[in-house]
């Protein structure tokens, strides 16, 4: 098994060349496309698992920049977020930060959440639907990894949060719901959305309960 500290030195390794293809805006995505906000929580390793998640869509240009929710955040998850270019900032931040992001469309996921592969098509399609008006709602989430998918009865009783599957919003959006719901998950509490393709994992934790 991989320990944090072989995970947290790949992401950072990742992270530069990540970084340096996603500001020249390469393989076709515009420069501006999505900017993605992770509640980060204590766990480093579940922050480390996202991010790595997250490479492959700032390598295609899609993922502009990656912000982290720092309350509750020690001193070995600030190490991940810094060392993989993550912008630090506090839940009481997010009305005064949320205008200065610089992706059009926002993603919000929990920490420790997976995107599994196909990801990035899928969201690029969804976005483009939404452009050509043909997609409705605009916002949406990933669908539950098959993987981890639960008997109906105890589907039925898990307490799931309003980010378990994540969630992706146009950035007009998420400022009107922010002003009246300032945090990550008040923002994704019982918003309508239509439903990507692209599956998403729970961290480890969860689907272990």
């Amino acid at each position: 098994m991989k320990s944090y500290r072989a995970d947290e030195n790949n992401t950072r390794t990742k992270s530069i060349v990540v970084l340096r293809l996603a500001k020249s805006g390469a393989f076709g995505y515009p420069i501006d496309m999505l900017s993605v906000f992770i509640e980060a929580g204590s766990d480093a390793g579940q922050l480390a698992q996202s991010l790595a998640s997250l490479v492959p869509g700032a390598v295609e240009g899609l993922v502009r920049e990656v912000l982290v929710i720092e309350d509750g955040l020690g001193p070995d998850g600030r190490k991940v977020a810094d060392h993989a270019g993550c912008r630090l900032v506090a839940n009481a931040e997010l009305p005064s930060v949320l205008p200065q992001a610089k992706g059009d469309w926002l993603m919000l996921i929990e920490p420790g959440a997976r995107l599994l592969p196909g990801w990035i098509e899928a969201l690029g399609e969804h976005i483009a639907d939404v452009e050509r008006g043909v997609a409705s709602p605009e916002a949406a989430r990933f669908s539950p990894s098959r993987l981890d998918r639960l008997p109906f009865l105890q589907r039925v009783r898990q307490r799931r949060g309003p980010l378990a599957d994540g969630l992706v919003l146009r950035k007009s959006q998420a400022l009107g719901l922010v002003k009246r719901q300032p945090s990550l998950n008040a923002m994704a509490r019982g918003l309508a959305t239509s439903r990507l393709r692209a599956e998403i994992r729970p961290p480890v934790a969860a689907r272990q309960r």
